[in-house]
């Protein structure tokens, strides 16, 4: 007998949710501030909403490589990723995008939602979180607080506290030096 794979709409809620998230946040001494906004679902969708929001904002990819190994990438907005050349930059295997099951078993976001805070939900690390280095250096990062009606923004301090609090190191890779 054959076990179904659970799908996004039948898996159990994951572990956090946007008020569990901040609640702890601030538990932490991890400093946010929250934008509630309408749903945005790309990058470009929410251009007018973020040039009223200091920092800079994000684009997060949820990929999956040929070896079954799960990625997250996230980069400023207006990077470029080349994701037919990104497996080289970032010592993965062939990349494509994940699943939204996938996504929401180890990321516990929906499409639309993927965030570096998302990581929370991801106690066994089976993601590896690839940061672009412009938002390593970025004063303020704003990342979905794993919803996409909202936008949390963070200095660069307490984005690293957050990755700390959580046992994450990135890996970083400066994308604007890759072609």
């Amino acid at each position: 007998m054959t076990q179904d794979k659970p799908n996004a709409d039948t898996a159990p809620a994951p572990a956090w949710d946007r008020d569990r998230l901040l609640a702890w946040m601030a538990e932490q001494g991890i400093a946010q501030i929250t934008h509630d906004h309408p749903a945005v679902f790309r990058v470009e969708e929410g251009l007018e909403l973020k040039a009223a929001m200091p920092g800079a904002h994000t684009k997060n990819l949820f990929l999956k490589d040929k070896k079954g190994k799960l990625w997250l990438i996230s980069a400023r907005q207006d990077t470029l990723i080349d994701l037919k050349r990104a497996d080289k930059w970032i010592g993965s295997a062939r990349l494509s995008f994940g699943n939204e099951a996938l996504l929401w078993e180890t990321l516990g976001v929906r499409p639309g939602s993927v965030t570096a805070l998302g990581l929370i939900n991801d106690p066994d690390h089976r993601v590896t979180f690839v940061l672009d280095k412009a938002l390593w250096d970025a004063d303020i990062v704003n990342f979905h607080p794993l919803t996409n009606t909202a936008t949390t923004a963070l200095t660069q301090v307490d984005f690293r506290r957050f990755l700390a609090r959580i046992g994450r190191e990135p890996v970083v890779v400066d994308f604007s030096t890759l072609s």
